[in-house]
């Protein structure tokens, strides 16, 4: 009886361990999934449609934010993330389907234009995948857009502007200018770019960690205690 009764309690024991076992690599990944998940922008849509200010000596990405702020953030985002639903919500509501509701659909207002319903990011993972250098997004650029007038911005706000999205997608490092002279010499590779990530604060990652482990460890002890128990139960039955 003493036995059956000690082998019961081990069968218990050992289901306890890989529950909690189960438990704790289960709270570790879903952590890590919740801190990453913390990109979420809180900004209003004011802040995030705020003008760019300028530091006190800008380079000429710095003043590329700023016309890409006047030209290309209605239709690119505010990241350059393009127009995606929840960029829209950044508008009124009346204006975040415009293609729909006829200012920009297929009839349009008078000296209106015809809006994409998809508009692509600048900014980001493989964006700028089909360009394979500076030169080259610059022309394409300076032929396509601004979309309601394409070629009716200056030479140097083209510059501005390509070097602004060439800084955001780290391929410019923004310490010269940015022009015919050298822009074919920035590569664009046509590897996806790695996202950053996340930081996550050392002292919970590591609290979570010590006390998950703590509690495994301490179900194996009591399955190993058990376990002798058993056997030594079963020897003094023998004798």
């Amino acid at each position: 009886m003493c036995a059956k009764f000690l082998a019961k309690t081990v069968s218990i024991a050992f289901g306890i361990a890989l529950l909690l076992a189960a438990l704790f690599f289960d709270a570790g990944t879903a952590s890590s999934v919740d801190q990453q998940a913390t990109l979420v922008n809180t900004l209003s849509p004011f802040e995030r449609l705020a003008e760019p200010t300028l530091p006190a000596e800008p380079s000429q990405a710095d003043q590329g934010a700023q016309d890409f702020w006047l030209y290309c953030l209605p239709c690119h985002g505010d990241k350059g993330q393009g127009l995606t639903e929840e960029f829209r919500t950044t508008y009124p509501p009346e204006e975040q389907y415009c293609w729909q509701s006829g200012c920009h659909g297929k009839r349009p207002y008078e000296n209106g234009f015809t809006l994409p319903e998809h508009i692509p990011a600048l900014i980001g993972q493989g964006s700028l995948a089909k360009f394979s250098d500076a030169a080259q997004l610059n022309s394409y650029i300076r032929a396509t857009m601004p979309f309601w007038k394409p070629g009716s911005l200056t030479e140097e706000e083209f510059w501005r502007v390509t070097a602004f999205i060439l800084r955001e997608n780290d391929l410019w490092s923004d310490t010269v200018e940015l022009g015919a002279s050298n822009a074919a010499n920035v590569k664009i590779p046509h590897t996806a770019l790695t996202p950053t990530p996340t930081p996550q604060p050392a002292e919970g990652r590591n609290g979570s960690g010590a006390m998950g482990w703590i509690i495994l460890i301490g179900a194996l002890v009591i399955l190993f205690v058990l376990i002798f128990t058993l056997k030594k139960s079963r020897n003094t039955t023998t004798i």
